[in-house]
């Protein structure tokens, strides 16, 4: 069928065909639907066109996944029930042609491990991502440095950390089943510069590696430190290897002019404090 049908009368249309060719003459050039139309048109007739476009198919918000709707579940349920894969689909927007955004999102996190990681990333930690071009990339740095700026301007309103209650209010990580290990990383007004977990145990044990911590003082210019873990268990008197921690990290923040203020052993409802117990 046609795309566009054209109508005329009898005499119309005999005015319209060109005379019969001479024998050898060239063939007239044959018009165009589309031209047809038009010429109908400037003649007074009326014409009709029928373009052969399908329309889209409708999107039934009810047959799509709910994890294909981060957006929508953020509207409904809060930002809190979003996976930080959901969150950083939602800052992307969109990935390049051919990647999917969501893959794009988990790639992130593979790369950088958490949320946390990332927010330390920069420009050249982005590269070699599929999927994320120049654009992506500026975007997501700025996202991230407004949490950064948003964190430290938050922490410096805060009280600051010259308490073992005032460092256990703001880690709350007494009732975790897993022990962590966290570094508070001061300024020379106790102000804290970052809060960073150093180690994550595993169900027998937890290593925590003084030299990283030492490394990272000196990377965020701290002047001081505090450190603490939890104990799953509840109980917040220190093991041996605790004590044993404690000694190695203060000789070797000790080399460095960085000083360490203290390490907190947080239970579920006690903390116990290696500076207020006279240190090991």
């Amino acid at each position: 069928m046609a795309d566009y049908a054209c109508t005329m009368d009898e005499a119309t249309l005999e005015a319209a065909l060109p005379a019969p060719a001479a024998a050898g003459a060239a063939a007239p050039a044959r018009v165009a639907p589309r031209a047809c139309a038009a010429a109908g048109a400037g003649n007074g007739v009326g014409t009709s066109a029928n373009v052969g476009t399908p329309p889209s198919r409708p999107l039934v918000r009810g047959k799509w996944l709910k994890n294909d709707m981060p957006r929508e579940r953020l509207i409904e349920e809060g930002p809190g029930v979003l996976s930080d894969t959901e969150m950083i689909v939602l800052v992307l927007g969109s990935g390049l042609p051919g990647h999917d955004v969501f893959d794009v999102a988990r790639s992130l996190l593979d790369r950088f491990g958490s949320l946390q990681a990332m927010l330390d990333a920069t420009y050249s930690d982005l590269d070699g991502l599929r999927g994320i071009g120049p654009a992506k990339k500026a975007q997501l740095l700025a996202i991230m440095e407004m949490a950064r700026r948003s964190l430290v301007d938050k922490l410096h309103d805060r009280s600051l950390m010259n308490s073992p209650e005032a460092v256990q209010d703001y880690l709350r990580i007494g009732g975790r089943t897993q022990e962590v290990f966290v570094s508070l990383f001061l300024d020379a007004r106790h102000r804290l510069i970052r809060c960073e977990e150093s180690a994550r145990g595993t169900l027998t044990r937890m290593a925590v590696y003084p030299r990283e911590i030492v490394r990272r003082a000196l990377s965020l210019n701290a002047a001081s430190l505090i450190v603490a873990h939890n104990h799953p268990s509840g109980a917040v008197r220190p093991s041996a290897s605790d004590c044993r921690l404690t000694h190695t990290l203060r000789e070797a923040l000790a080399l460095i002019d960085v000083r360490l203020i203290d390490h907190l052993v947080i239970g579920a409802d006690n903390t116990y404090s290696f500076a207020r117990a006279g240190w090991p």
